[in-house]
C-alpha cells in the first residue's frame, strides 16, 4: 500500500535511508551519511514523502521535492520484487516530468533508472563526495 509519509515515520523512514545509502554507495566513506543524517531528516520533514508499507511495516519510500525526485530508497530485504517501480509509477502518475541525480558507480540504480525511461541529461561531479553524479530526466 502505498501512502503518505506520517510525522511517526521518521525513525524508520531515516534508518532505511542511512541503511540503503551505506548498501548502495560502498564507494563513499560511510561517514558522508552519518553525517548528514540531521540534515536529511529535516528535508525530508519539508518534502512529498510517500511510504510503501505492508503489514505495518515500512519496505520503502520516495521523497520528492516539486517534480525532483531526492530519494528513492528500498529496503533490501524488499529489493528486486517492484516496490521501487510501484513508488515511481505513483510518482509518475502525479507528474509530467521528472528529474533525479545517481552517482555513476551506482550501477544498480542507474540500470533502474534507464530501464524506467529516464534518460541521462547532465553529468557532474559532486563537491562534497569527489564522485560523477548523472543527472537523468523523464517526460510522460
Amino acid at each position: 500500500m502505498i501512502r503518505h509519509f506520517r510525522a511517526e515515520d521518521i525513525n524508520n523512514i531515516m534508518q532505511l535511508w542511512l541503511d540503503t545509502n551505506i548498501q548502495s554507495h560502498s564507494f563513499i566513506n560511510r561517514k558522508y551519511w552519518q553525517d548528514n543524517f540531521a540534515a536529511v531528516k529535516e528535508a525530508i520533514l519539508q518534502a512529498t514523502v510517500y511510504v510503501c508499507e505492508q503489514d505495518g511495516q515500512i519496505q520503502a519510500f520516495i521523497g520528492l521535492s516539486g517534480n525532483y525526485i531526492a530519494g528513492l530508497f528500498v529496503s533490501k530485504d524488499f529489493q528486486s520484487k517492484g516496490i521501487g517501480r510501484l513508488l515511481l509509477d505513483y510518482s509518475k502518475s502525479k507528474y509530467n516530468e521528472l528529474t533525479l541525480r545517481v552517482y555513476k558507480k551506482n550501477d544498480r540504480a542507474l540500470k533502474f533508472y534507464l530501464r524506467e525511461k529516464f534518460s541521462i541529461s547532465e553529468s557532474s561531479i559532486d563537491e562534497n563526495t569527489g564522485e560523477t553524479e548523472l543527472t537523468m530526466m523523464w517526460k510522460s
